[in-house]
């Protein structure tokens, strides 16, 4: 798998992934919360599928 999430938005998405994933925990919102593992999980692995879709890379390109 090719990564396509890299710095702010990698670190964005795991911090956002670990706040809904605690609030759905906490009560305070309801199931759909869960969906923070999706987000997580782009976080972690630095690949999202929609990004692959529509062709976009956060990544820093290495130069040759």
């Amino acid at each position: 798998m090719e990564k396509n999430v890299g710095g702010m938005d990698r670190w964005l998405r795991i911090v956002a992934g670990l706040v809904l994933i605690g609030l759905t925990l906490n009560g305070n919102i309801g199931a759909w919360g869960w969906l923070g593992v999706i987000v997580l999980a782009t976080g972690v692995f630095s690949m999202c599928g929609l990004y692959k879709l529509i062709g976009v890379n956060t990544c820093k390109v290495k130069s040759a």
